[in-house]
């Protein structure tokens, strides 16, 4: 019997690349979902006709109101609990990754509860040069991460990812923003999940990707990201599922 696997897509404003990222999609998953977050550039009305032309294949959640990266994941991690799924695939709709890739990632997700896409573990003839402040934050992102929960990951934020069923239900996602990655490892590591990287290549087409207000600025980015990372793990500690893994900002990590 085949694997019930969903793929799902977080969607905000990407009327010009929807229909070609979906036509992709469904050359490798069975079922995809997209979550629409509050577009208002005729991507919602685009949804909807594909919808309506392929019910078998293709869902679609729409926010009423752009509720944030966070918040479009956790209503596709909800659907995939909610339809019985064995689990997730998540990717952008922004063309920086490679829906051939989706099977690598559920083929790995046999033997770990969570697969991240990393750019960093493999040199693809081709990638794209990051910038260099975004590469800096991921950098320094990553390895607090890996110091104070005891993962050895090489890059924190790639969206790319295979989730497990039962790793959805082991963690408590609430971050709705951009920083709901920082939120997601720190529940991982709460929840003793298991969790192995795979390559995937570099490609950089958003440039000019904005943040949200103040945090287009790169210190109050990362100041930001590890005010996250602290409350998580607050969080966590507060409710007694702090594994002796998971470093405090207040203790020696060593």
């Amino acid at each position: 019997m085949k694997s019930r696997w969903l793929t799902a897509l977080p969607v905000f404003n990407e009327v010009n690349y929807v229909d070609d990222v979906l036509d992709q999609v469904l050359r490798y998953s069975d079922r995809v979902l997209v979550v629409n977050d509050g577009s208002s550039d005729g991507t919602t009305e685009k949804l909807d006709a594909r919808r309506a032309a392929q019910p078998e294949q293709i869902d679609v959640l729409h926010h009423s109101q752009n509720r944030g990266y966070g918040a479009a994941l956790q209503s596709a991690f909800q659907f995939t609990l909610d339809n019985n799924y064995e689990g997730v695939v998540t990717l952008d709709c922004d063309g920086q990754h490679q829906p051939h890739r989706i099977p690598r990632f559920i083929e790995a997700a046999r033997t770990a509860d969570i697969v991240s896409g990393s750019r960093y573990l493999k040199k693809y003839e081709g990638d794209d040069e990051p910038p260099a402040e975004r590469m800096f934050i991921n950098r320094r992102i990553t390895a607090d991460l890996n110091e104070r929960l005891g993962f050895s990951l090489t890059d924190a934020f790639c969206g790319f990812k295979a989730y497990r069923a039962d790793a959805l239900r082991a963690m408590r996602i609430t971050n709705d923003g951009y920083a709901m990655p920082l939120q997601l490892w720190v529940e991982a590591a709460a929840a003793r999940l298991s969790v192995v990287e795979i390559p995937v290549p570099l490609i950089y087409l958003d440039l000019d990707r904005s943040f949200g207000g103040s945090l287009d600025h790169a210190e109050t980015r990362l100041n930001y990201y590890n005010q996250v990372i602290d409350e998580a793990i607050e969080t966590v500690r507060s409710e007694g599922r702090l594994p002796d893994t998971v470093c405090l900002r207040t203790q020696s990590c060593g």
